[in-house]
């Protein structure tokens, strides 16, 4: 599985970490996925468990120009390769998208791929309008697509 986010944020760019802002639920909501609690550990052995998940993480914004980390702030935009990457990547089954910045640029690339696009609602903490039970229980179909 690929799950793809839009553009790290800020916290994330500056210690060079995916989702490493304290209030994004991304390492709660994939942790509940894979069966793992994966907010309490450190940063390797997350991506350690993502690895034996066979899960990886990438984005759809190759780079860009943006003030501050919300998306729509995202000026500039050069896409990412998504069609390439998944060429090489034989035994991938699905794509998930983190919000929909991430669907909207990423799924038009991979549309006819013959992967599972599986769109989800953003783990940033600027997204609040939805209630975290429904967050978890739409991230937990990726569940179905794991070994």
């Amino acid at each position: 599985m690929l799950i793809l986010g839009s553009l790290p944020g800020e916290v994330s760019l500056a210690e060079q970490r995916y989702y490493a802002h304290p209030q994004n639920l991304f390492w709660r909501l994939v942790g509940n996925a894979v069966g793992q609690d994966l907010s309490s550990l450190d940063y390797d052995r997350r991506l350690a468990a993502l690895l034996a998940a066979k899960i990886a993480l990438w984005d759809t914004v190759a780079s860009a120009t943006r003030t501050g980390s919300l998306d729509a702030a995202i000026r500039r935009a050069e896409h990412a390769p998504l069609a390439d990457l998944v060429a090489t990547l034989p035994e991938l089954r699905a794509v998930a998208f983190n919000g929909r910045k991430s669907a909207a640029i990423g799924r038009p690339q991979l549309e006819g791929s013959g992967l599972a696009l599986i769109d989800l609602p953003s783990s940033s903490p600027a997204y609040a309008a939805m209630p975290l039970v429904e967050k978890e229980r739409l991230w937990a179909r990726l569940a179905d697509f794991l070994d």
